[in-house]
């Protein structure tokens, strides 16, 4: 049993994680060997994104008010995923999902202030990244103007 002091210790824990952070995911992760969980942590930690077990009835008295709508229910053993990236944290753990199935399931979470349930945060989680994003801008603005290059030498080639 946990002292008074100590689950409010654990409570001002929870808010300070939930104020710094642009989105939360509510991960299941009952049934998860040592293995893997330190596996996760590490590839969650490389990424940016933190990770952190808790007790429901200290998570929900932590996320009493904090976002909009209504907090999608918590089963299994509980704990939060959450980053200053609005889409590192779900894009992280949905990777994990990926490759060890049926080892953790997203909740819902917390994104742009408002409680998501579990369909909204897959959405989330399969955009790609900043970065993969620019490479496809950048691929598509270069193609017409390969294509055109293209174009214009084929028309030299016949006029020479």
């Amino acid at each position: 049993m946990l002292l008074k002091s100590k689950k409010e210790e654990m409570i001002k824990s929870l808010d300070k994680a939930l104020k710094e952070s642009e989105s939360v995911v509510f991960v299941n992760f009952h049934g998860m060997n040592v293995a893997d969980e330190t596996l996760l942590r590490k590839g969650l930690r490389d990424q940016g994104v933190n990770y952190k077990v808790s007790r429901k009835t200290l998570l929900k008295r932590a996320l009493d008010k904090k976002a909009e709508g209504e907090i999608p229910e918590l089963s299994g053993e509980v704990a939060l995923a959450y980053s200053n990236d609005k889409t590192s944290s779900a894009r992280e753990i949905y990777n994990f999902q990926k490759e060890h199935k049926g080892v953790l399931e997203i909740l819902g979470g917390i994104f742009e202030g408002k409680f998501v349930g579990k369909d909204k945060m897959m959405e989330i989680a399969t955009i790609p990244s900043r970065e993969v994003l620019l490479s496809k801008i950048a691929f598509l603005l270069k193609s017409p103007m390969q294509r055109l290059a293209i174009a214009v030498n084929e028309v030299a080639k016949i006029r020479s």
